[in-house]
């Protein structure tokens, strides 16, 4: 009797001709998930099975499954011959010592003796002889036992499903840039947006010595987080401490959040092109702060030339994202209470309403270009 882990995937079985393609991937992103542990991953008509693994690892290995997006669920099964005598002692070890169940088999080997029916009615019968405690009830049963007859002479046998972490496989979808601040939004967004199956490269802007090296580690510990969902992550950091010192000295203080951002967007379109990325992502929901009103979000896309601009969390409240944020393991890290660059030089009263030529304007009184040129000069990518 050996223990093995089915895998069940969730929207590729609604891909058409390139579903070869996704499956592929999928394969790819459980073995990565996996790497450093012992096993075995074997592709079996719309499934995966991992075996072969030490079964003090189960537990680290459906943690590890937990995390990779295109699973939709996942058992931990008994492998056993297909004999009734050995599929009843699995049944029996995956039992629970009372309450109402049911036996459903799925018989994909058509030359075994006995159907799906005659399978369930006679492992139904062994287990309630066995256990007086136990009791048929096939319409509203306590727990269920399945039983999955194979074509190879093996029978998997389990009694429970465990959710997946859904979506699409990471690296079907395209890539794009994330901008990542160390709070609570950003690695929601990416989190949800590597969820829909895209490669996700993240970028972040810190004003040393304004904001303290414990900021920045901040950051790299949620880059982390993030690469746990999306298969290893690449980190881009630029300073943009003397882009925030020149606004300081030349500009209308009250519109430093608008100008910065531009800024932000400018610099992020540069770096994401030359990286191959398709977009650009960002944690803004609709009406949070300044400088995500509608003007504020206007004026940021006004400078941005060839991308689209991605926002996941655009209709969403605080409280729906911190849980988001919760469930991923971010949240605990995003409120560690160290400030990010945004929140140097913040004026008392920032425009929530930005005019767009009163924008230009400001910003005329600064060398836009060389500016950006020395931010990206200023690049260090890590990997992880």
């Amino acid at each position: 009797m050996e223990k093995v882990i089915i895998i069940r995937y969730s929207e590729i079985h609604l891909k058409g001709k390139n579903r070869g393609y996704f499956e592929r991937v999928f394969g790819i992103n459980i073995e990565k998930s996996l790497k450093g542990i012992k096993h075995e991953v074997r592709r079996r008509s719309g499934r995966y099975l991992i075996e072969c693994f030490e079964e003090n690892q189960t537990e680290m290995i459906l943690q590890k499954l937990n995390k990779v997006f295109g699973i939709h669920s996942y058992s931990v099964a008994l492998k056993v011959p297909t004999q009734m005598d050995r599929i009843f002692e699995a049944a029996k070890s995956v039992c629970r010592d009372c309450g109402s169940f049911k036996v459903e088999t799925h018989r994909a080997d058509k030359t075994f003796h006995l159907n799906s029916m005659e399978i369930s009615a006679e492992i139904g019968g062994r287990l309630l002889s066995a256990n007086k405690n136990l009791k048929v009830d096939v319409h509203n049963p306590q727990f269920v036992i399945d039983i999955d007859v194979r074509e190879d002479g093996t029978t998997l046998v389990f009694g429970n499903y465990y959710k997946g972490a859904g979506g699409m496989p990471v690296g079907t979808a395209g890539k794009g840039l994330l901008l990542l601040s160390g709070g609570i939004d950003s690695p929601v967004a990416g989190h949800m947006i590597a969820k829909r199956g895209m490669n996700i490269e993240c970028i972040h802007f810190h004003s040393y010595p304004y904001t303290n090296l414990q900021a920045r580690d901040k950051v790299i510990e949620l880059a982390k987080v993030l690469s746990e969902y999306s298969c290893g992550i690449k980190l881009h950091i630029i300073s943009v401490t003397h882009i925030q010192e020149e606004i300081h000295k030349n500009c209308n203080a009250e519109y430093m959040v608008t100008l910065l951002r531009r800024f932000m967007m400018r610099i992020a379109e540069k770096v994401a092109i030359k990286i191959g990325a398709q977009c650009i992502i960002t944690g803004e929901s609709l009406g949070q702060v300044a400088s995500q009103t509608i003007e504020g979000i206007t004026a940021s896309n006004s400078v941005i030339e060839k991308l689209p601009i991605l926002r996941p969390l655009c209709g969403f409240d605080k409280d729906e994202i911190i849980e988001r944020s919760r469930n991923i393991g971010a949240f605990d890290i995003s409120i560690q209470p160290y400030e990010d660059c945004c929140t140097v030089f913040l004026p008392k009263h920032p425009v929530i309403k930005p005019d767009l030529k009163t924008i230009e304007e400001e910003e005329a009184k600064i060398d836009v270009e060389k500016l950006i040129s020395e931010a990206l000069n200023s690049r260090e990518t890590l990997n992880f």
